[in-house]
This record gives structure tokens, sequence and C-alpha cells, in this order.
């Protein structure tokens, strides 16, 4: 067992969440058990992943996608199920949305870069001056087919792929979620690849037009390495149980 605030000050710090402006608001939402034994890590706050949470024993729940956005107006409808939820159960609900999409060595773009094989790893991905993702040379030349098999292989799902570049793929720019917008900005840079999310239904015609590989791996494929990465830290730092709760949401 390990006390609540250690581990949330942890990650907090891990994480740089008070350097990073996000509409989240990043690090613990709703206060639950001072005591933790076990953590569950998942996408997206919802009632059903705090069931599972609760259901495994968990006395945190680490999420992406958290509950409170731009701060609390009123709790009602949806939000009071939530915090209701939480508090009757003395679940902890942590968040990190922007600081771990970032995070060069636990984020979700760190991690669909191990996967693809990105080395030299510049920041990409500019989004409100932050950037988000990472682009960069990958380990060898490969198709664009071959890498979708590595990432189906890795973090499942059914990604959809304009095959409008070269047909081996040297370099590559990430981002996770809905990052069309980025598209653009990997076409300037003269990238054979672009890989994010979710797409845009105007970016077809630019990447073909472009000449550029998209891959659009799902949005909640796309962000489920960095919880996951999170877990194993939490694991190896703290020596606590950690489990992964898959909830996907068809987007």
């Amino acid at each position: 067992m390990v006390k609540r605030d250690r581990l949330v000050r942890y990650l907090d710090e891990l994480l740089d969440n008070s350097q990073i402006q996000d509409a989240s608001v990043n690090g613990l939402q709703v206060e639950g058990s001072a005591g933790v034994g076990r953590v569950a890590l998942a996408t997206d706050a919802a009632l059903s992943v705090y069931e599972k949470a609760v259901n495994n024993g968990c006395q945190m729940l680490v999420v992406h996608h958290g509950l409170i956005w731009n701060g609390i107006r009123r709790v009602t409808g949806r939000d009071l199920e939530h915090i209701r939820f939480l508090l009757e159960h003395d679940l902890n609900l942590y968040a990190s949305h922007l600081p771990l999409d970032m995070h060069p060595r636990v984020g979700n773009n760190a991690g669909l870069a191990d996967i693809a094989g990105v080395k030299d790893r510049r920041p990409f991905g500019e989004y409100h001056g932050l950037y988000l993702g990472f682009s960069g040379e990958l380990e060898e030349p490969v198709s664009t087919e071959n890498l979708v098999s590595a990432f189906t292989d890795e973090i499942g799902g059914s990604p959809v792929l304009l095959p409008f570049g070269p047909d081996l793929n040297s370099t590559a720019g990430i981002v996770s979620g809905g990052g069309s917008s980025c598209l653009k900005e990997a076409i300037d840079k003269k990238l054979d690849c672009y890989i994010t999310g979710e797409g845009d239904h105007a970016n077809y015609h630019v990447a073909l037009e472009s000449g550029i590989n998209v891959i659009y791996l799902g949005h909640y494929e796309s962000e489920t390495t960095g919880v996951k990465a999170l877990g194993r830290v939490i694991r190896d730092e703290f020596g606590l149980e950690t489990c992964f709760i898959d909830e996907p949401t068809l987007i």
C-alpha cells in the first residue's frame, strides 16, 4: 500500500503537469482512498471503466481523457453520476491529457514512435504552441502495409490506410488521437508517411494530391500506449499491482 498523495506527487512531477496548458484538469480530479494498493489504467473516464476498476480491487484509476475539463461549473447530470460513483467507491481518479500525449518516455506518441521504429526523433505536431508528437527517420525503409501490421500487432484496431505516397517509407510523423490537422505539417516537411488516430474527410484529397501515405490507427487505439507505459512505471517505481482496462470506443 502506498499513500495516494505520494503517488500523485510522483505522477505530477513525471508528467510535468504544472508546465503544460491544457483544457483538461490534469492530475488528481476526484479524491478517494488515502492508500493505494492497486492501480487501474484506461484511456477514458467512463462509468463502465470505474466499475471494472472497483471490481479489480483498485483504489486509483489513471486515465488519458478525464472527467473534468476547464474546471467544474455545476455538478449535475452525467458529472453527478460519475462523481457520486467515485466517491461512493472511494476510487481516486487521476487524468493526464496533453502531458501524456507529448511525454518523451511514457507518452502516447513516444509509444507509437517505438512501434514504428522512429529514430533521431524531433518534435512534431504543433498544437497551440506545443509539439505533441514526433517525426524522424525509420530504422529501415518499410512498406505502409508492414507499418500497419506492426501497429495492429501491438495496439489492435482496424487502421485505415491512404496509400498515396512511396512504396517504402523512410520518414514518418506521428500525432496520436485527433491529429488530422497536422497533415499539412507532415506534407511541408516532406515526410513519406503521416500516422495519427482519426481522420478528416477533406484530408483524403489533400493526401492524394500531395503524394503522402497516411495511416489512421483509430483515436482510441492510438491513445492506449501512454497509460500502459504509466502502468509499468508505477509497478516498477512503487511495487504496486496495475491493470489495463481495455474499453474501445470504435472511433
